[in-house]
């Protein structure tokens, strides 16, 4: 995640100059390093590899976004998620969608109380802090629309009275891309909700067998709980405001929004980006370069978060698809055409 720096020492036009001065953050991001620090630690005692997936999923924590995951079987999606909720002092459900679920089953529903002689609303799996929802293909449209509001507005809204989610509130969905049997396209208004799709790679060879090697050493046995819970709700809350002080420039704004505006007059896109596009993608930005320590956002962090924030809001024309053209490669040919700002 590093940005490498060019090494000027043995460059004989610096030697006379002053060393220069270090960089003083003008926000506090030590608890954002810290936290990142942490998460990664305790990840990494037992998934192998994918930093990328695991990089994305802090920064959705951080800029208070929701995820997808998209991967085949056994690429870890879903075990990543529960160790993300292990490390956090939070409540954690998880929810398995399947075509005969329905929207009670997800958000809760009023139960007739013989004692008071009233209804009582009980609540569903989804008032959790961070809820995974696996399989999110498996159910019909009409369950998730369930998920609509609450995924926007972190409220539900059942027989007329509102109930608000506790923060932090997140939502880390897992769908497979192969299988069509038994599955039900996610709308777009539902896709339009997530901060940022990531796509899983298989491992490479030295991390598959790193995985086997694990595996055989704790004798084929998985105990999530000897993770330690390293970050609590409220330090969350707190970094979430610092990550969301990090400063971007006006020339970045109109970077961002000049991509997201070309995302709708590409001729290989028949349905471009929405403005909430372009807020995500400057939130994103910011919590990029939040835990990479720096107070401002630069286009390589725009750069960095563009292709999940935007490969399931834009649609590509059928003539593109046909061609085996996929969203990313869209996404970098509109990056190439907009001038970087310097």
């Amino acid at each position: 995640m590093s940005t490498e720096d060019k090494d000027t020492t043995n460059n004989p036009s610096n030697n006379n100059k002053p060393d220069a001065a270090p960089f003083e953050s003008r926000i506090d991001l030590s608890g954002v390093e810290s936290l990142v620090d942490d998460i990664r630690l305790e990840l990494g005692k037992i998934i192998v590899g994918q930093h990328r997936m695991v990089d994305l999923l802090i920064a959705a924590l951080l800029a208070d976004g929701h995820v997808l995951i998209e991967g085949v079987p056994g690429v870890a999606k879903t075990l990543t998620t529960k160790l993300l909720a292990q490390t956090i002092s939070a409540d954690f459900s998880r929810i398995q969608f399947t075509p005969d679920l329905m929207p009670a089953d997800v958000i809760g529903t009023s139960v007739f109380n013989p004692k008071s002689t009233d209804f009582e609303f009980k609540e569903g799996p989804i008032f959790s802090n961070i809820v995974l929802i696996d399989e999110i293909n498996r159910s019909p449209a009409k369950t998730q629309a369930a998920l609509f509001e609450v995924m926007e507005e972190r409220q539900i809204t059942v027989d007329g009275n509102t109930y608000f989610m506790e923060p932090p509130f997140m939502v880390v969905a897992t769908q497979n891309p192969i299988e069509h049997e038994g599955t039900y396209r996610l709308p777009e208004a539902q896709l339009d909700r997530f901060l940022f799709r990531i796509d899983v790679p298989y491992p490479s060879l030295d991390e598959e067998v790193d995985i086997l090697s694990g595996s055989y050493s704790r004798k084929n046995k998985l105990d999530i709980s000897t993770l330690n819970k390293v970050i609590s709700a409220e330090e969350i809350a707190k970094q979430r405001d610092v990550t969301a002080s990090v400063h971007v420039e006006p020339e970045l704004m109109k970077y961002i929004a000049e991509v997201i505006q070309n995302t709708r007059n590409s001729s290989s896109v028949s349905i471009g980006a929405s403005p909430r596009a372009s807020v995500f993608v400057m939130k994103a930005a910011q919590a990029w370069a939040a835990m990479n320590g720096r107070d401002f956002i630069t286009p390589e962090d725009v750069k960095e978060v563009i292709n999940p924030v935007l490969r399931h809001r834009i649609t590509l024309t059928p003539e593109k698809e046909m061609e085996g053209m996929k969203p990313d490669q869209v996404i970098q040919m509109i990056l190439e055409k907009v001038e970087v700002p310097r």
